[in-house]
């Protein structure tokens, strides 16, 4: 239906056009000229001057004068066109609400760019900071993940709370309401809240760090990210391993970078035939096998059992490094000067045996049907 000469819609569309029919040529060039000519300084300036910066910047690698260059890039254009369309009303005659509706456009406008820039300038130092840290101070680089999150997390928050109090929002009044809603949240993501405190206190307390090898349960693997909700992990076999940072710091952690040295504790068996003279010469073999391999320090070899189907031994030693291919290779090299030792002495290794007992005359044939077999 078409709007009536005396409706209150056709009352502001004629409002407008006596007002903006009241702003001349002369006006209207300028105020699009305004608008024309910030963007496109601020599109040339964007792709062209900051576009040549950031290829300087990663020439000469100078942190500052980079992460300047990122938050310059970070620039939108769109809201640097909501500004510019204030900046160029404010040389026309436009109807009261227009102007609001422009100020209030540009004042947000203004904030989200703000918050964008300091967004960017946020993730440059972090970045510059992790790879600065995982060279020097790993530590320091798993610590910056949840701190990064939580630094965006206040930027954010203060930028929006900015926009609504310019734009005559009551805040005092909007975080009260928060604080109690807060609670309703906090109860609806507290798996995800536990996680994020987990996550902090691995920060804080740092039982493992970026790159150590740690052992949880019957896994293990090297850590590669520690993240605001889970861990990564990445196996000795190839496949990564996700772990929430909650259950992980209620397993049972094992840090094997920590490791200062490794004790090793290995037994063998030798036949009941083996006499006492060669059942004593043992230990000093054990002992020459061992003291003749360096960083290794020998600690025991001790005649241990009688019982069994063999008499059993067992030896300590002590790796002084934590190197687990010392480790291995020191074992080898043991294991194999024991064998030569035995030869030259004439000691055998026991071999395990499996002894059948059988009570009463029994025949094959139920022998092999008990076992399941066909006859």
């Amino acid at each position: 239906m078409p709007n009536r000469p005396n409706s209150p819609l056709m009352k502001q569309l004629l409002q407008l056009d006596r007002m903006l029919l009241q702003n001349s040529l002369h006006d209207w060039l300028i105020a699009i000229g305004i608008v024309l000519g910030i963007m496109l300084l601020a599109t040339v300036v964007k792709r062209q001057v900051i576009q040549r910066l950031s290829v300087v910047a990663r020439r000469i690698g100078a942190g500052p004068y980079e992460s300047l260059v990122k938050m310059a890039q970070a620039t939108r254009l769109w809201l640097l066109l909501v500004v510019a369309l204030k900046l160029g009303s404010d040389y026309l005659e436009l109807p009261h609400k227009a102007v609001l509706w422009l100020a209030r456009g540009a004042t947000v406008a203004v904030v989200l760019q703000l918050g964008i820039w300091l967004s960017a300038l946020l993730d440059a130092w972090i970045t510059r900071s992790r790879n600065h840290a995982l060279e020097n101070n790993v530590a320091a680089a798993t610590s910056l993940a949840p701190f990064s999150f939580l630094g965006r997390l206040l930027l954010w928050m203060v930028m929006v709370l900015l926009a609504l109090d310019n734009l005559g929002v009551n805040v005092s009044a909007m975080v009260t309401s928060l604080g109690v809603g807060g609670i309703a949240v906090a109860l609806a993501v507290q798996n995800i809240l536990g996680d994020l405190f987990a996550s902090l206190s691995i920060v804080i307390d740092k039982p493992f760090v970026i790159g150590d090898a740690i052992g949880v349960d019957s896994l293990a693997g090297t850590v590669e990210h520690v993240g605001l909700k889970t861990t990564r992990i990445r196996s000795a076999t190839g496949e990564q391993l996700v772990f929430s940072n909650s259950d992980l710091l209620k397993a049972r952690l094992r840090n094997y970078k920590r490791m200062q040295q490794r004790c090793v504790t290995f037994g063998f068996a030798v036949p009941y035939r083996t006499t006492a003279a060669q059942l004593e010469k043992i230990p000093a073999l054990v002992r020459a096998a061992v003291e003749g391999r360096p960083k290794l320090r020998f600690d025991r070899a001790h005649f241990k059992d009688l019982g069994g189907a063999a008499y059993s031994f067992e030896v300590v030693y002590t790796v002084l490094e934590p190197d687990y291919m010392l480790f291995m290779d020191s074992q080898q090299a043991i294991n194999l000067a024991l064998l030569r030792a035995f030869e030259q002495e004439g000691i055998a290794l026991a071999t395990p045996v499996q002894a059948l007992a059988v009570e009463g005359p029994v025949s094959v044939r139920s022998l092999v049907q008990d076992a399941g077999l066909r006859p």
